[in-house]
């Protein structure tokens, strides 16, 4: 009975996949692959002609039959078309299926954009969160942001760069303008670049650029010593800055950073309070 290897493959840099990775593409019979013409790329570069099928989101369920097939007498591969398979892939099925049919799973060390991103950002590791890509809807984004709000581990996830802006300036809103957030585009390959400030800065400054290729989000955690007042503090503040001649969003949006509250929180409560 043969063994699964999951394959991590760079996610961007050639360079960083390892001795042991090039000599179990070799040496397997298959390689499940979620992209073919990706990772053809890959196995040429190297001169790597080990037979190749493809399994991805939307063939997996009849894929699995060919690859237990290999596995019945022989070894296989699995990749994904950057990274280390089974992270927000379906290789993670395979994975399961494999193990329950007994077969032994042998996971390899490699290239993974979540600990790059994370330790490039210069935040807290030694806890952190990873939440997969972020909700397309704003609706649901909203609802994922205020459950994460007060958690104080640093936070990590993947983004699309369309999205990039709005996503930004929810964070900002419901995290507060002043979280640090790290964005890191392009990992490891040629214009890699990684942007630390805060969540509003940061979103000002997508709102005048327009990224492309692969981001990673790394939010700061809570800050465990930062002070939230009470409901009464926030209507008594509120109130005196309405009374200066604050319109009530300037007013909302100063009180919410200095409260700990998101700003929608503080409107609404100028506006029950009326």
């Amino acid at each position: 009975m043969g063994a699964l290897y999951i394959v991590p493959t760079p996610i961007g840099n050639l360079e960083d996949i390892t001795l042991r990775a090039l000599r179990i593409l070799k040496e397997v019979d298959l390689i499940a692959a979620e992209d073919t013409r990706v990772s053809r790329v890959l196995t040429r570069h190297f001169g790597i002609d080990t037979p190749m099928i493809s399994y991805h989101e939307h063939n997996k369920l009849s894929q699995l039959e060919s690859i237990f097939a290999t596995l019945a007498s022989a070894d296989a591969a699995l990749i994904a078309d950057a990274g280390t398979p089974g992270i927000s892939d379906p290789g993670l099925e395979l994975i399961a299926a494999a193990l329950d049919r007994g077969h032994a799973v042998v996971p390899l060390p490699g290239a993974c954009a979540i600990p790059t991103a994370l330790i490039g950002s210069g935040m807290a590791t030694d806890r952190f969160l990873y939440i997969g890509f972020l909700p397309r809807k704003a609706a649901a984004l909203g609802e994922q942001l205020t459950r994460l709000k007060d958690r104080p581990e640093t936070i990590v996830a993947f983004e699309s760069p369309y999205r990039l802006a709005a996503s930004l300036a929810q964070i900002a809103d419901i995290m507060g303008q002043d979280r640090p957030v790290c964005v890191a585009r392009e990992l490891t390959k040629r214009f890699e670049q990684f942007y630390r400030d805060s969540a509003q800065n940061l979103h000002q400054t997508f709102l005048a650029e327009n990224p492309r290729g692969e981001v990673t989000i790394v939010i700061a955690g809570a800050d465990a010593d930062a002070e939230t007042w009470s409901e009464g503090q926030v209507v008594a503040a509120l109130r005196k800055r309405l009374a200066a001649g604050d319109s009530l969003s300037r007013a909302a949006r100063a009180v919410a950073k200095a409260a700990g509250w998101t700003k929608n929180a503080v409107y609404r409560l100028g506006i029950d309070s009326d």
